[in-house]
């Protein structure tokens, strides 16, 4: 169940650029490493590396990737961690999201505040990337959805989401 918190943007802009620098200058670090160990213990003829250097990259992806999981939880990483687990939930949504709003026309209560939770929820996702560009065709859609829910009397309060409540779509 994910649920909408409140979140310091300057907070999550600040460990996010540190987070992305670490990761790239690890990257850097040990694709380069691995690549130049491979290198020197496996040498090539024809002074072609690639395989070595793709190898170093993969190598350095993963244990990045390892080490963003293992310490995702951190309080450091709360608020990514939090904004990406909010991009997973509109993600889950968004794959759905021509079945519910054929559902929102049909008078699916349901669906109604399926898309009220994703509307709510891209609206704070893009104020916290800066992503302000679609809000105005956001607000429209959220307009319209509003619209619908009073044509059924229908009170719009969705604050949180389980992916399992789109079984049926």
């Amino acid at each position: 169940m994910f649920t909408f918190e409140s979140i310091d943007k300057d907070i999550y802009r600040q460990h996010l650029n540190r987070i992305i620098i670490a990761c790239v200058v690890a990257l850097t670090a040990l694709s380069l490493g691995i690549a130049q160990v491979l290198i020197q213990l496996f040498p090539d003829a024809d002074g072609s590396h690639f395989h070595w250097n793709l190898l170093g990259v993969i190598v350095g992806c993963i244990v990045i990737g390892v080490t963003l999981n293992k310490y995702k939880t951190h309080p450091y990483m709360y608020e990514v961690y939090y904004v990406w687990r909010l991009k997973q939930q509109l993600n889950y949504i968004t794959r759905k999201r021509a079945k519910l709003n054929k559902a929102v026309e049909d008078g699916d209560v349901k669906a109604m505040q399926i898309m009220y939770f994703y509307y709510q929820g891209c609206r704070r996702l893009w104020l916290l990337d800066d992503n302000t560009i679609t809000m105005e065709e956001l607000s429209k859609w959220q307009t319209e959805l509003e619209a619908q829910a009073r044509n059924k009397r229908v009170e719009l309060k969705k604050e949180s989401f389980d992916k399992e409540e789109l079984a049926g779509y």
